[in-house]
């Protein structure tokens, strides 16, 4: 039992390493999990825009990844968007119809910018859902001068090979017998 979720872990882990490019400047620490569980997401930031510093990141939260929680981060402001959902979901016995669709942290001031040669990291928690396959979220950058819209995704499949600007990858694997979504 345990050697198979093993397994699963390191099947995901070996798709992702090697079906990312190295222009995903915006990547997970922990790109792969199992369904049907907690998973906390931490955006690792490694760039500004074009030489420009950061001063904000929004995360649209994909389907599936419910009950989103952010967390404050020193020096930034915190802000959420909670909007109708398409497919309601249940979370202890209670039906969920409407969820955080979107976080957004802004620097409080320029002091709190991230400069271009730094990076910094970004954390979330949420639920993944019960079946496994990829997990897209788009995230745009937003700097002193330009923003970078990190939202593409390919038709099939996991590659990115040839995207200028994908989507953050998690890559979401069976769950096993034992897995509870918490």
């Amino acid at each position: 039992m345990k050697k198979s979720i093993i397994h699963q872990w390191a099947t995901a882990c070996s798709v992702v390493l090697f079906s990312t490019t190295s222009l995903a400047h915006i990547v997970l620490s922990e790109p792969a999990a199992v369904a049907n569980t907690s998973y906390r997401a931490t955006l690792r930031v490694g760039h500004g825009c074009e030489g420009s510093p950061i001063t904000a990141l929004r995360i649209t939260i994909p389907e599936g990844f419910s009950g989103a929680k952010p967390m404050p981060k020193a020096g930034w402001i915190l802000s959420t968007k909670v909007a109708k959902l398409a497919k309601p979901y249940t979370s202890h016995g209670k039906t969920i119809s409407e969820d955080v669709t979107e976080i957004s942290w802004t620097a409080a001031s320029k002091d709190n910018w991230l400069p271009d040669a730094w990076y910094d990291e970004f954390v979330m928690r949420g639920g993944l859902p019960g079946t496994a396959g990829p997990m897209w979220f788009k995230v745009t950058q937003t700097c002193e001068k330009g923003s970078i819209d990190w939202a593409e995704t390919p038709p099939t499949g996991t590659s990115t090979k040839g995207m200028k600007f994908p989507a953050v990858l998690l890559e979401i694997g069976e769950p096993g017998p034992a897995a509870h979504q918490h």
